[in-house]
C-alpha cells in the first residue's frame, strides 16, 4: 500500500509501519478502493509536499539481480481476447521504450524504473519490447486457475510441441493475462495482479513472470478503479476510460506496476522494503492509487481530461493510459511524468 507520512505518536508510527510491511505482500496489487474507512486518514494525515513521501520507508536493495538487458516480455492471452484489447496492451508495452510519444509519456514514466541499479551500478534497462505471444483461447487449464495452476500454464506455454514462447530467464518476463470470464485464485477479493518466479520443478525453469486479470464481468470496481466504482461508496461517479475498454484500461496500471516491480525485484531479492522477502512492499506498492500530483488516501491526484471526456494521466505512442506512480528512492516519494512541479 503506499508510504505513511509522519506523526507524533510513536503507537501511531508503529502501527503505520506494520502497515507498511504486511499489509501487501509480493503477491498482491489492488487499487485504492480496498482500503477500509477512515484508513486513508491514518496513512495521510498532515501529508507533505510530496505525493506519499515518508522518512518511515526504508526502500533497501538486498543485492539480487535487477533487469539490466533489454526486457522482452513474452504475453500469454488465456481465454478469448479481442483484437482490439490486445492492440491496447501491446501498445502500452510498446510505449515503455518509445522516444516519439508526446509529454507527459510513459517512456517518461519508466525513466523512474531506470533509476534503480545492481550491485554492479548497472540501470534497470532503457529497452522494455514485446517478446512472442501465446494464444490459450481454448482454456487448457479451465476457467479457475490457482497460483500453482498459473505455472502449469507458463509450463504449457514454453513446452508446446507448436511455436513454444522461448525461454529468457535472464531478460525475459513472462506476461499471463487472463480473460473476464477467468478466475484466479484471490481474484477481487484480495488480488488484482501478481508477480512471482516459476518453479523448475513445475516449469523446468526460474522464469519471472507476473499474472493480470480483466476484471470487467467480476469486479471491476475493485480492479477497474477509477473507470468503475465500488458499489460501497455511493455517489463516487466512475470516469470515462481513455480506450474505451473499462476492462483492459483498468489493466493498464495493473501490468505496468509488475513489469516495473519485475525489473526491479525478478527473483525477490532486490529492491523492497521490509525485512522478509515473502512480505516485501515493493516500488508501485509504496504508491498504489497515486496518479497524479497532490494524490493520496482516497484522491487519486491531478490527472488530465482529454478531449472526448475520458481521464488519462500518460500518453503512448498513439493512445492515452492511465497509470500508477512509481517510488522514486533517491528522493524518497512518488513520482510521475505527469507531476505539477516538473
Amino acid at each position: 500500500m503506499a508510504p505513511s507520512t509522519s506523526h507524533a505518536s510513536v503507537l501511531l508510527v508503529a502501527t503505520i509501519l506494520a502497515l507498511l510491511l504486511a499489509a501487501t505482500p509480493i503477491t498482491c496489487w489492488r487499487p485504492w478502493p480496498h482500503l477500509k474507512p477512515n484508513s486513508s486518514d491514518l496513512l495521510y494525515d498532515s501529508s507533505k509536499k510530496f505525493e506519499g513521501s515518508s522518512e518511515f520507508v526504508h526502500l533497501r536493495y538486498h543485492m539480487g539481480p535487477v533487469l539490466t538487458g533489454n526486457i522482452t516480455v513474452h504475453t500469454i492471452w488465456y481465454g478469448r481476447w479481442k483484437k482490439s484489447q490486445k492492440k491496447i496492451i501491446r501498445e502500452f508495452i510498446n510505449s515503455i521504450s518509445t522516444v516519439n510519444a508526446r509529454p507527459p509519456s510513459v517512456s517518461g514514466w519508466w525513466r523512474t524504473v531506470q533509476l534503480y541499479t545492481d550491485q554492479t551500478g548497472a540501470n534497470i534497462s532503457h529497452t522494455v519490447h514485446l517478446g512472442q505471444e501465446k494464444n490459450d483461447r481454448f482454456y487448457s487449464h479451465g476457467k479457475s486457475l490457482t497460483r500453482m495452476s498459473i505455472q502449469s500454464v507458463i509450463k504449457s506455454a514454453v513446452t508446446a510441441k507448436s511455436k513454444p514462447l522461448p525461454t529468457n530467464p535472464r531478460n525475459g518476463l513472462y506476461l499471463l493475462l487472463t480473460s473476464d470470464d477467468v478466475y484466479v485464485q484471490d481474484f477481487c477479493g484480495q488480488v488484482c495482479g501478481f508477480h512471482y518466479f516459476t518453479f523448475p520443478s513445475i516449469v523446468g525453469y526460474t522464469l519471472p513472470y507476473a499474472w493480470v486479470g480483466n476484471s470487467e464481468k467480476l469486479c471491476p470496481g475493485v480492479c477497474a478503479y477509477p473507470f468503475s466504482v465500488p458499489k460501497y461508496i455511493p455517489g463516487l461517479k466512475a470516469l470515462k476510460s481513455p480506450n474505451g475498454d473499462v476492462g483492459v484500461d483498468g489493466m493498464i496500471s495493473v501490468i505496468a506496476h509488475e513489469i516495473a516491480e519485475l525489473a526491479t525485484n525478478p527473483l525477490v531479492n532486490a529492491w523492497y522494503a521490509g525485512q522478509d522477502p515473502s512480505f516485501p512492499v515493493e516500488i508501485a506498492d509504496l504508491c498504489e492509487g497515486i496518479y497524479g500530483t497532490g494524490g493520496g488516501g482516497s484522491y487519486t491526484g491531478q490527472m488530465l481530461l482529454d478531449h472526448d471526456g475520458a481521464t488519462y494521466n500518460m500518453n503512448g505512442i498513439r493512445r492515452k493510459f492511465l497509470v500508477q506512480w512509481v517510488w522514486n528512492h533517491f528522493v524518497s516519494y512518488c513520482t510521475g511524468p505527469n507531476a505539477l512541479d516538473q
